[in-house]
């Protein structure tokens, strides 16, 4: 017969259990982490995040249903305006950064600290980890997945693909996700049409495009267009010459 365990020991080899349990799932959580980024380098995400939470808040939480107009499209269709418009708008050290700007990030604090308003200092590659995989919020916790996810794009994805997605899952309007559903609604035209102007207006509503309008712009998203116009100009038709190119 085998001897009895004694129940002090039982008691001490729970934390022990409970501890590689916990190290297990965390292992697990961090290989299908790296498999979905893997994947979706190549292959268009059917959904995003932020559509799935839309949605159930539409149909659970209350909210009035808005329906999803999500349409992707290859990078090949999109206008080069739009990606120099949104680069212009959000970020303009992504060529060079990897995934994070921690001048703006520092900028931003310091403007938290003085009693500014709090404002964004997200990478066009920190959008995508949050609008693809993670949960609106602003908690540490969350910001913290959402950096890991930052590194594994910005090291299994190429800059041309993280702006490709990009594009195609953010939101330019109420329930609008994706540049060519937004040109479509709000110009009548592919994407691969879009004009200087129109990409800026487009890129102009990205903070907010629930308050701002592409097609009804308000003079502030005027000027905002007027501005973003000016920074492509500024930046030049090449600038974005080694990215958004075929792989």
């Amino acid at each position: 017969m085998n001897p009895q365990v004694p129940m002090e020991g039982k008691r001490r080899s729970v934390p022990r259990r409970l501890l590689l349990a916990l190290a297990k799932t965390a292992v697990a959580l961090v290989v299908l982490s790296v498999l979905a980024v893997l994947v979706l380098r190549f292959v268009p995400p059917v959904t995003s995040a932020f559509m799935v939470t839309r949605y159930a808040e539409g149909v659970f939480g209350g909210h009035a249903y808005t329906a999803i107009d999500y349409r992707w499209v290859n990078w090949k269709k999109i206008s080069p305006q739009m990606p120099l418009a949104a680069v212009a708008a959000e970020d303009q050290k992504f060529p060079d950064h990897f995934g994070f700007d921690f001048e703006a990030m520092a900028d931003a604090f310091e403007d938290m600290e003085d009693g500014g308003r709090v404002r964004g200092a997200s990478t066009i590659s920190q959008q995508v980890a949050k609008n693809l995989f993670l949960w609106k919020g602003q908690s540490f916790f969350r910001k913290g997945i959402e950096a890991g996810f930052t590194v594994l794009i910005e090291t299994l994805w190429p800059k041309q693909r993280i702006l490709e997605v990009y594009l195609n899952i953010a939101e330019f309007g109420d329930g609008v996700y994706g540049v060519e559903a937004a040109a479509q609604r709000y110009f009548g035209k592919p994407a691969a049409k879009l004009s200087s102007r129109e990409a800026a207006r487009l890129a102009a509503v990205l903070p907010n495009p629930k308050r701002f309008k592409a097609a009804a712009p308000s003079a502030y998203v005027e000027r905002r267009t007027m501005r973003i116009e000016r920074q492509m100009r500024n930046l030049g038709p090449d600038y974005l010459r080694e990215v958004w190119r075929a792989p």
